[in-house]
């Protein structure tokens, strides 16, 4: 079962355009708790296939792919650029271009 602060989150996820990524702690606040990040990762591991969610658009404060090289890291980065969103040098995505507003 869902609670209706997971509910809220999937739907955020749901939202985040083709082409712009949303950061954990800011899909936490728009769902009414800014200190609920891990919960955003939650909704991601245990909904991304049943709700078919657009999980590689969710990425960290620091403009970065969480996931560790070798464990899903290349997948995401690949269905980001496939959008059209690019890293610089030290594999940042750059908030000013591509993050979403919600």
């Amino acid at each position: 079962m869902v609670s209706t602060f997971q509910r809220e989150i999937i739907n955020i996820i749901q939202s985040i355009p083709y082409g712009k990524v949303a950061m954990y702690g800011q899909i936490a606040a728009m769902a009414g708790n800014p200190r609920a990040a891990r919960q955003v990762v939650r909704a991601l591991h245990t909904s991304s296939e049943k709700e078919n969610l657009p999980w590689h658009r969710v990425i960290n404060g620091q403009g970065k792919i969480s996931l560790p090289l070798g464990f899903g890291y290349e997948e995401q980065r690949t269905l980001l650029e496939s959008e059209g969103v690019q890293f610089d040098e030290n594999d940042r995505i750059d908030f000013a271009r591509y993050l979403w507003k919600g």
